[in-house]
Protein backbone atom coordinates (compact mmCIF):
# COMPACT_ATOMS: atom_id res chain seq x y z
CA UNK A 1 0.00 0.00 0.00
CA UNK A 2 0.99 3.90 -0.78
CA UNK A 3 1.34 5.84 2.11
CA UNK A 4 1.20 9.25 1.89
CA UNK A 5 1.80 11.99 4.77
CA UNK A 6 0.18 15.24 4.37
CA UNK A 7 1.38 18.59 6.28
CA UNK A 8 2.08 18.12 9.77
CA UNK A 9 1.88 14.19 9.37
CA UNK A 10 4.50 14.20 6.60
CA UNK A 11 6.87 16.71 9.35
CA UNK A 12 6.29 13.91 11.88
CA UNK A 13 7.18 11.42 9.38
CA UNK A 14 10.02 12.75 7.97
CA UNK A 15 8.81 11.78 4.54
CA UNK A 16 5.47 12.59 2.33
CA UNK A 17 5.04 8.60 1.31
CA UNK A 18 5.84 5.46 1.74
CA UNK A 19 5.25 1.96 0.86
CA UNK A 20 3.92 -1.28 3.55
CA UNK A 21 3.09 -4.35 3.21
CA UNK A 22 -0.33 -4.30 5.23
CA UNK A 23 -1.34 -8.13 4.10
CA UNK A 24 -3.44 -8.86 7.11
CA UNK A 25 -3.28 -6.09 9.15
CA UNK A 26 -6.47 -4.29 10.51
CA UNK A 27 -6.06 -0.30 9.88
CA UNK A 28 -4.97 -0.38 14.11
CA UNK A 29 -2.52 -2.06 13.40
CA UNK A 30 -0.83 -0.55 10.35
CA UNK A 31 -1.16 3.08 12.65
CA UNK A 32 0.69 0.92 15.24
CA UNK A 33 3.24 -0.36 12.51
CA UNK A 34 3.36 3.63 11.61
CA UNK A 35 3.69 5.13 14.50
CA UNK A 36 6.44 2.46 15.47
CA UNK A 37 9.44 4.49 17.52
CA UNK A 38 7.94 8.13 16.37
CA UNK A 39 5.82 8.77 19.62
CA UNK A 40 5.10 12.98 17.52
CA UNK A 41 3.56 10.57 14.34
CA UNK A 42 1.82 8.53 17.09
CA UNK A 43 0.08 11.69 18.33
CA UNK A 44 -0.44 12.99 14.60
CA UNK A 45 -1.88 9.78 13.57
CA UNK A 46 -4.53 9.88 16.67
CA UNK A 47 -6.04 13.06 15.48
CA UNK A 48 -5.57 12.70 11.65
CA UNK A 49 -8.09 11.35 9.38
CA UNK A 50 -7.11 8.26 7.28
CA UNK A 51 -8.41 8.01 3.75
CA UNK A 52 -8.52 4.52 2.23
CA UNK A 53 -8.56 4.37 -1.20
CA UNK A 54 -10.53 7.93 -0.69
CA UNK A 55 -12.72 6.57 1.42
CA UNK A 56 -12.49 7.81 5.24
CA UNK A 57 -11.67 4.72 7.53
CA UNK A 58 -13.43 4.58 10.33
CA UNK A 59 -13.47 1.30 11.54
CA UNK A 60 -10.03 0.63 12.57
CA UNK A 61 -10.56 -2.82 13.49
CA UNK A 62 -10.87 -3.41 9.41
CA UNK A 63 -8.97 -5.05 7.41
CA UNK A 64 -6.74 -3.04 4.96
CA UNK A 65 -4.27 -5.57 3.17
CA UNK A 66 -6.49 -5.03 0.10
CA UNK A 67 -6.20 -1.17 0.17
CA UNK A 68 -4.13 0.70 -2.52
CA UNK A 69 -3.46 3.85 -0.99
CA UNK A 70 -4.04 5.58 2.25
CA UNK A 71 -3.80 9.24 2.80
CA UNK A 72 -2.97 10.65 6.25
CA UNK A 73 -4.78 13.89 6.83
CA UNK A 74 -4.14 15.94 10.08
CA UNK A 75 -6.31 18.67 11.00
CA UNK A 76 -5.24 21.49 9.30
CA UNK A 77 -5.91 25.20 10.40
CA UNK A 78 -9.43 26.49 11.12
CA UNK A 79 -10.60 22.83 10.44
Amino acid sequence: MDVRFFAGAAEAAGVEALTVDAAGMSGRDLVAHLADGNDRLAKVLGVSSLLADGARLTDLDAEVGGVASLDVLPPFAGG
